[in-house]
């Protein structure tokens, strides 16, 4: 993969604007990541990770090693030092797209695939709160763009593809498919083709990697996958083959939002009439992967979440680019480029102005992202108070549900049995977290899955802090 010197000036310009978001917005991991961060410690502190415990997510054992690197390097730094790798996995991916699209449309095209993903509001947040996904979607689009610049690319393609194979299990699907790929062409000599064992090591390195990991740390080889069902099962998500289809549609809208789904039907209308773009099976492989694996994800039971389908939705903004700048190609004379520029230029027009109608949107995202950060200021605050440390003595320090266990543990540098849900079970002594506005109490208060309110204190209690929304109450037996 040949980089020019402009290149390496938009890669570096790219960089350091991650940087500078990531220092602007200051936000802390999600639920998943925290998780993660937990693991990864235990990891390298000798212990097995605890994956096994009460609703916690599926583990993804490289994501637990580069959260645990990050601790070793950064320490208590760890969680915002993830929230820049994810970050930087955004800009990987939108330069990875690029790529592809200079590779299928031109440079153009690409460029505007890429700056399409930047501005996605979904990828945003998910990069702002350290979503596995990102280093996930990066690899994946990596190896994409390896192999639409060089069919048949083989190793690089799918080392690359192996990596992301131990973030989510959809690789794998990839990975198999991209070996048939690779050995589908016969030997002109002699007619027969090869099965190239080493590509076959690579896709099978993965899995049975992951099942290695899982048999290591809870006793089950397929531990991730029946878990994860039986997560579903419990939180009441959407799961099951009939919800395919509505979840499918809500999903797209859910990634791209009807605007930019609008634009990429353009665009696969223009290239259905013209048909000029180059090594489309790159692009079209990830589509139909893509969506086999939503659907396969509904046969076997699992949530369908809208972030199941960022590989075909991300996918698609490569034909968004071709419907703004496809024109570019074109000879500069030509009826056909004016008018395609006019359209374009009425697009974007359109665009923009429909944007700002809608910017209640950023509004909101901009202020999740202040009041998740405002919510672990005040638990820091609670959890450094010294009388919340002299009160820990008592027992584990105990949340209302699930939703700010690692967190906490992470802060705390905690174990299961010293940080724990009530939800879960009651706790007798020690320290409760109570959250005392409507907002927090409704984010971490409750949660699907839990019937019963433990978003009080257990009688008995005393309050003996309390930071802007937590307060922290306490008993000694």
């Amino acid at each position: 993969m040949r980089i020019s010197r402009s290149e390496f000036a938009a890669i570096a310009l790219l960089a350091a604007g991650s940087v500078a978001a990531w220092l602007i917005i200051g936000s802390y991991p999600s639920y998943d990541a925290y998780y993660h961060l937990v693991w990864g410690r235990e990891l390298f502190d000798g212990t097995v990770p605890s994956i096994g415990d009460y609703q916690a997510p599926t583990a993804h054992p490289l994501y637990i090693l580069v959260a645990g690197i990050l601790g070793l390097g950064f320490g208590e730094s760890a969680d915002r030092a993830l929230v820049l790798v994810a970050i930087l996995s955004l800009a990987l991916c939108a330069w990875s797209l690029w790529r592809i699209g200079r590779a299928v449309f031109g440079r153009w095209p690409g460029i505007i695939a890429a700056l399409l993903v930047l501005a996605n509001l979904t990828l945003l947040l998910y990069a702002a709160r350290a979503f596995p996904d990102l280093v996930f979607l990066a690899l994946v689009f990596l190896a994409a763009a390896l192999e639409a610049e060089r069919r048949r690319r083989g190793t690089s393609v799918r080392v690359v593809l192996a990596a992301a194979g131990l973030v989510r299990p959809e690789a794998w699907v990839l990975a198999g498919i991209y070996w048939l790929w690779c050995v589908w062409p016969a030997d002109y000599a002699t007619g027969r083709r090869s099965l190239h064992l080493g590509l076959l090591a690579l896709v099978l390195v993965a899995p049975v990697l992951w099942a290695l990991f899982d048999w290591w740390a809870v006793g089950q080889p397929l531990y991730a996958l029946t878990e994860t069902s039986s997560l579903a099962a419990e939180l009441g998500r959407r799961r099951g083959l009939a919800e395919v289809p509505s979840a499918f549609v809500d999903g797209l809208i859910g990634v791209l939002r009807t605007p930019m789904l609008a634009l990429v039907v353009v665009g696969v209308g223009l290239e259905i009439l013209r048909r000029r773009g180059k090594v489309l099976y790159v692009p079209l492989s990830l589509i139909a992967i893509g969506v086999a694996t939503f659907v396969l994800v509904g046969v076997f039971g699992l949530s369908l979440l809208p972030r199941y389908l960022t590989i075909p939705s991300i996918t698609l903004l490569l034909f968004g680019g071709y419907a703004l700048a496809g024109w570019v190609e074109l000879p500069r004379r030509g009826a056909l480029r004016r008018g395609w520029a006019l359209v374009a230029v009425f697009l974007v027009v359109a665009g923009g102005a429909l944007m700002a109608g809608r910017a209640s949107l950023f509004t909101r995202a901009s202020d999740e992202i202040a009041f998740v950060n405002g919510v672990h200021g005040d638990l820091v605050a609670t959890l450094d108070d010294p009388v919340v440390l002299s009160a820990r003595r008592c027992g584990p320090v105990s949340l209302p549900n699930f939703g700010l266990v690692p967190d906490t543990r992470w802060l705390l540098n905690a174990s299961g049995s010293e940080v724990t849900s009530r939800s879960d079970q009651l706790s007798e002594s020690g320290v409760a977290i109570v959250f005392t506005d409507p907002k927090t109490r409704n984010r971490y208060g409750r949660a699907d899955g839990v019937e019963v309110n433990t978003d009080s204190a257990p009688g008995g209690f005393k309050k003996i802090a309390q930071h802007g929304r937590i307060a922290a109450w306490s008993y000694c037996r």
